[in-house]
C-alpha cells in the first residue's frame, strides 16, 4: 500500500468512526458503499449526513419497516461479529425489544447469546403468532453452541469421572491391566521379561462406586441472560452423560427446578422467566435439601452475589455444604464476556470459606467440572478470580 493509499485509507476510517458533521475534521467525504455504511452508523449511533452534506438527525424510532431495513443493511455492509454487536447496542439505546415481538422482524436479525437472553426476557409478553418463530431461532443459537461446546464437555468430564473411578488397591478382577502396566514400564525386567508393578490401578467396583450429582444453581435475574443460556446448554450436555446425575435450578425471588426439561435446552430456556430480584439463600435450601451424597456432589452456583436474602444464612448454607464434603464452584458469569458487576463483600465472605468466585468462560467450564469433579484445585483465571 503506498503513503497516500494508506493516508486516504486511515481517513477513510476516521470519517466512519467519527460520523461527519464539522466536529470530524478529517475532510473526507464519503460515496457509494461507503456512504450506505456511514447512514446505517449514523441511524445507530448518531448522526448521518443527507445526499448534499446537510446533517439531520438520525434514529430508527419506533418504525418496524426502517428497523427492518436497516436490519438488512447491517447484515450486506458488516461482518457477523459486527452486526450482533450493532443489534444489541439498538436494543439497549433505542428500546427496540418491543419490536422483536413481530415474527417478520425476528426473522431479520443475526441470532446469538445475547439477542437470546433479549427474547427470554420479553417471553411473558410474546404474543403467538411470534413464539414459535422465537424458538426456531433460540434453537438455532443452543444448536451452535452444543456443537462448539459437547464433544469437548463429554470428552473432559467422563475422563475425570473414570480417573475418580480408579481405585489405589483395587481387587484382581478389579485391576486395569493397561493403566497398570503404562504406570509400571519403569519397573520393567529384561532378565525376566516381565513388568513388576508397584502401584495396582483399578476400576471402580460397580458403576454406581463412580456416579456423581451435580447441582447447577442459576441466577436468572436480568443481568445473568448469558450465563443462563450457556447453563441450559451445558445442563443438557451433563445430563446426558450416564455417569452423573444433573439437577438444573433457576432463582430470583422464587426457584425453579427445570431438571424434568434437561433432555431440551430450548425447554429449560423458555422455562426461566428473566428478571426480577435475588434470593440465593432460598435457592442454596433448595438445593441442600435435595443432596444425599455430599461426598459425591458437586455445587455450582452460577451469580453476580447480589443477595437479596437472608446473607448470614447464606453463607451458613454454603460452610454446612462444604463441611459435609460437598464441592462447591461460585461462578460470577459463565460467558464470554469476563467477571460482571458482582457484589465483592459476599465473594470476599465465599472466599473466606475456601469458595473463591470467578468469572469462567464457556471454553473453560469443563475443565472446572473436571478439576471439581476430581476434588483437585479448580482452573482459576488470575485475573478474574475473587479469593
Amino acid at each position: 500500500m503506498s503513503g497516500e493509499t494508506g493516508r486516504d485509507e486511515r481517513l477513510r476510517r476516521w470519517r466512519l468512526v467519527l460520523g461527519g458533521g464539522e466536529a470530524d475534521g478529517t475532510g473526507y467525504a464519503v460515496t457509494g458503499r461507503d456512504a450506505a455504511m456511514d447512514e446505517a452508523l449514523g441511524a445507530l449511533y448518531g448522526t448521518a449526513p443527507e445526499p448534499g452534506g446537510r446533517a439531520r438527525t438520525a434514529g430508527l424510532a419506533a418504525s418496524a419497516p426502517a428497523v427492518a431495513r436497516w436490519l438488512g443493511d447491517i447484515r450486506e455492509y458488516f461482518p457477523s461479529s459486527v452486526v450482533q454487536v450493532m443489534q444489541r447496542d439498538a436494543i439497549d439505546r433505542l428500546g427496540l425489544a418491543t419490536l422483536l415481538l413481530e415474527p417478520e422482524m425476528l426473522a431479520a436479525v443475526e441470532a446469538d447469546v445475547h439477542l437470546v437472553g433479549t427474547l427470554l426476557s420479553l417471553n411473558k409478553a410474546m404474543p403467538e403468532t411470534t413464539r414459535e418463530t422465537a424458538r426456531a431461532v433460540v434453537r438455532k443459537v443452543v444448536a451452535d453452541l452444543e456443537r462448539r461446546l459437547a464433544a469437548r464437555t463429554r470428552a473432559t468430564v467422563t475422563g475425570a469421572l473414570d480417573r475418580s473411578a480408579r481405585v489405589s488397591r483395587p481387587r484382581h478382577g478389579d485391576i486395569d491391566w493397561d493403566r497398570t502396566i503404562r504406570a509400571n514400564l519403569k519397573h520393567y525386567l529384561p532378565e525376566h521379561g516381565t513388568v513388576v508393578p508397584e502401584r495396582l490401578i483399578g476400576h471402580g467396583r460397580s458403576a454406581r462406586a463412580m456416579r456423581k450429582d451435580v447441582v447447577l444453581c442459576v441466577d436468572q435475574s436480568g443481568s445473568m441472560a448469558a450465563s443462563v443460556v450457556y447453563a441450559a446448554v451445558f445442563g443438557a450436555v451433563l445430563a446426558s452423560l450416564r455417569s452423573l446425575d444433573t439437577r438444573l435450578v433457576v432463582f430470583d425471588t422464587a426457584v425453579v427446578d427445570l431438571t424434568d426439561r434437561l433432555d431440551d435446552p430450548v425447554d429449560v430456556l423458555f422455562g426461566t422467566q428473566l428478571g426480577g430480584g435475588t434470593d440465593i439463600n432460598r435457592a442454596l435450601a433448595y438445593c441442600q435439601e435435595r443432596i444425599t451424597r455430599p461426598a459425591d456432589t458437586v455445587v455450582v452456583l452460577i451469580s453476580d452475589l447480589y443477595e437479596g436474602g437472608i446473607r448470614d444464612e447464606m453463607l451458613r448454607r454454603v460452610a454446612a455444604m462444604k463441611a459435609a464434603g460437598v464441592q462447591f464452584v461460585a461462578l460470577l458469569a459463565l460467558s464470554d464476556e469476563g467477571a460482571p458487576a458482582y457484589d465483592r463483600e459476599h465473594a470476599a465472605a465465599l472466599a473466606a470459606l475456601g469458595v473463591p468466585s470467578f468469572a469462567c468462560t464457556p471454553d473453560l467450564f469443563p475443565d472446572v467440572m473436571a478439576a471439581a469433579l476430581e476434588k483437585r484445585p479448580l482452573p482459576i483465571p488470575d485475573m478474574v478470580a475473587h479469593q
